[in-house]
This record gives structure tokens, sequence and C-alpha cells, in this order.
């Protein structure tokens, strides 16, 4: 009798989430945007104030880096059509390495074709068999990936705690090589690493420190340098990560360290060796959006009165917005069905925002996630607070669990799962009883 293989796609068949989120009216991803207009977005013919982007100073859309972008294109062509090892390596890229480089007094950098890539590159490549990676547990979903493609050993500590670090730190093999990573700014909370005392503690065990800066770059430090910068602590990170899809308004990502890695990464990261370039018109537009975020510094000035405006108005309207330091702003709904139908309802109103839930935060503790922009003037953001005030009133948002009780949510669930001998991960007793991703909803796209 022949073997019947199991279906590999089975499982897709049965897959019901998305088109039980549509039958219900509120499924709230990859909306399609028909035109961008700065602030706002049209989607069906109507206007929608964007405060779901991280496009924190407004430079994608400005007409100076469009247009380097169109000239790298005229000069290049769509795209380099091989990797930056072999045919795909042009002058701008060479440029744009040395302008990031002396903007983040590094030695040198190279550049990544998406951030994600970045990640996965730098870890994979400069660890080895018997080393260990500690991460962040809120790290970004590009670090965890990164870490379990890595050979090393991945061991998660408390989110921002110098005091886990060090304790995970004291438990790893005296001789093995370390490597502690974090974001600089966390992309769902909105904080900022405490970066300084977790230095330490690595510097004691004589682990390396590796920072991404994606959320961070253009948003602080001085002239927006990062987190790294913010703390003065340049000479003493190692490694320096970051995208071009915020601030810089377009898509790729690099690592900054000193020659030797940088040469080292440039032979030995497969994601770089073995995938296409950066296209002429990213490098073009991101090294004009680099060369105005330096002589612009109004830019980041505004973006902080806008940010503070934002903290104000939504806690004085009565929301909680966590523990964020930055622009970007998590509004806490509470149960997963409830943020699905706020987002919903903010869309019917003018507001391009999406929801995050679990695993992308804790169970229970769904969010919008907000973020603004330089470029948001004081009406839009009237706008949108008067918009989230009414919603709250008539959705009986402040009435949900997580406002009424939030002492029953205690219980850490992070946005991936990692093995971790003491349990922290376990979920609040609620949650063991219900389906994983909440009462028929849906996982979030997390960043």
């Amino acid at each position: 009798m022949p073997h019947v293989a199991r279906d590999l796609f089975q499982k897709c068949r049965e897959y019901r989430d998305s088109a039980d989120a549509r039958a219900q009216g509120f499924y709230p991803y990859f909306r399609c945007i028909d035109e961008t207009q700065g602030n706002y977005v049209v989607c069906e013919g109507e206007r929608k104030i964007m405060i779901g982007s991280n496009n924190y100073l407004g430079l994608a859309h400005d007409e100076r880096v469009i247009e380097a972008a169109c000239k790298a294109t005229r000069m290049y062509g769509a795209g380099c059509t091989g990797s930056r090892l072999l045919n795909g390596t042009i002058k701008l890229h060479v440029q744009l390495e040395e302008a990031l480089a002396d903007f983040l007094q590094r030695e040198a950098v190279l550049l990544f074709s998406t951030g994600f890539f970045a990640n996965q590159g730098a870890l994979a490549s400069l660890t080895e068999d018997g080393d260990v990676i500690l991460c962040d547990r809120e790290n970004h979903a590009s670090i965890i990936d990164g870490c379990q493609f890595a050979p090393a050993k991945l061991v998660p500590y408390r989110h921002n705690s110098a005091v886990s670090l060090r304790n995970r730190l004291r438990r790893q093999p005296a001789e093995a090589g370390k490597l502690v990573v974090m974001d600089g700014v966390f992309s769902m909370s909105g904080d900022i690493a405490d970066l300084p005392p977790q230095l330490e503690a690595a510097k004691e065990f004589g682990a390396r420190i590796y920072v991404d800066e994606a959320h961070s770059l253009g948003v602080i430090g001085p002239k927006g340098r990062g987190t790294v910068h913010h703390f003065g602590l340049n000479d003493e990170v190692d490694i320096v990560m970051g995208t071009f899809s915020k601030s810089l308004g377009s898509m790729g990502g690099f690592v900054a360290g000193d020659e030797q890695m940088i040469e080292y990464l440039k032979h030995r990261a497969r994601c770089l060796i073995f995938t296409a370039s950066l296209a002429p018109a990213v490098a073009g537009g991101v090294l004009k959006a680099l060369e105005l975020m330096q002589k612009e510094p109004e830019r980041v000035e505004q973006l902080w009165r806008n940010t503070r405006k934002m903290h104000e108005g939504f806690k004085r309207i009565g929301f909680k917005i966590g523990s964020t330091q930055t622009p970007i702003v998590p509004i806490l709904i509470g149960s997963e069905a409830r943020a699905f139908q706020f987002t919903q309802r903010l869309y019917e109103e003018g507001v391009f925002a999406t929801p995050a839930i679990y695993p992308a935060v804790r169970y229970g503790e769904a969010i919008v996630r907000t973020s603004y922009m330089a470029t948001h003037t004081d009406e839009d953001l009237d706008l949108v607070l008067e918009i989230f005030a009414k919603l709250a009133r008539e959705l009986g948002t402040f009435d949900d669990p997580a406002y009424a009780e939030p002492g029953k949510r205690k219980a850490n669930v992070f946005d991936f799962r990692l093995q971790d001998p003491e349990g922290e991960d376990a979920l609040r007793e609620t949650a063991r009883v219900a389906p994983r991703n909440g009462a028929g909803v849906h996982p979030a796209v997390s960043r």
C-alpha cells in the first residue's frame, strides 16, 4: 500500500482568522493606499490622516529626496541586478556608507537591502557555536529571527533590566563569546533602551554590545544620531545597526562598526552576498535625506513638539500610553476585539492607524499603535485627539478590564516565544483557557 504524505497545504485551507475578521467588518491589515499626500493618505477615494507611519521627519515626501531618487534612477537604472560582492556596487552605495560612517562617527558602514537582513547578516556572521546572544525580551522580530538564525545560544532577559541581564550573564560559561542585543527605541512600547547600566553589566562579563537604532535614528541624540549618542556612549558600544525605512524615508538597512568587522561581514554575511543590492533610487534618496536631516535640525525639534503634544493630549483624555518616551505612542484599548473595532471606527472617521494584539503585546492589553511626524500640523493632531476622545466614549473604552482592573495583568507575554527556564513567559490565568490569539481575533503585525 503506498504511503500517503501529510498535505503541507492543509493548514492553508483551514486558516480562517483573516476571513473571520473581514466577515465581522473590521479586518485592519493590508489596507490599500491609493495615494500619499504628506501627512495624509487616500484610501477608497477618501483622505485620512496618517498616524501609523514611521516617516518621523516627513522626508519620504520631500521633493528634494524624490528628485535625488529620480536622478539616481536615470543615471544607474531601476536596479543593480546583482549582489554587492559581484556586479551590484555603485558609487552611490560607497558614498552613502561613507556619509553614514561620518555621521555616526564610526570607522565603517555596510549597507544591506533591508533592515531585517542587516540584523540577520550581522548576528549570524559574528557569532558561532558556543557563543551566547543575550536578547531583550521586547526586541523587534528582525532581531529575534536573526538570533534564532545564528549558531549562538539565545538567552532572553527581562525588558530594559540591567539586573536581569547581569543575572543571565553570570550563568553563562566564562569562556563563551557574549553579545548583548537591544533596540535603541522599542517599536511597540516607544521606550528608550536603558543603555548605561546594561553596558556596565556587559563590560563586567566581557560581553559586546549591539544596538539597533531603527526607531531612534533621526529621533533622539545630538543631530538625531540615535540612542548610543543620546547617552554619549558611542566609543563604548561595539556595533550599531539601523534602517532607512523610518526617519530616512525609504527602505534598507546598515551595520556600523570598526573597519575589520565590516570587512569580515562583507565576505561572510550570506544575506548580503546572495541578494541584490539596494536599488539606485534608494541609495540616492537616502543620501539626500541624510543630508537634509543634518542641515534642517528644526525637523527633529518639531517632531518633539508634536510628540509632547500627543503624550499630554492622550493622557488628558484618560488614555494609558504606557512607558513611551518617543513619537511612538501606544494607546491601550484592552480586548482584542475592541482594538479591531476601535481601529475600524478610526478609519471611518478619517484616521489611518493599526492595532497590535497578542502576541505582539500582552494578552488582553491590545493597543492602537500610533506614531507621529514632524510634518503633522496642530490642526491634524487636534482632530486626531478629538476623534480618539469621541470613540472612547462611543465604544466604552475606559470600561474595559485593561482600565477597570489593570492589576489582573501582571504576567509578561511578548511578541516571540523563547525557551525560558524560569517560566517568565507564562500567560495570565484567563489566557490559558482562551484561544491563542484571543476570541476570534488575529495576530498583530509588528513594526
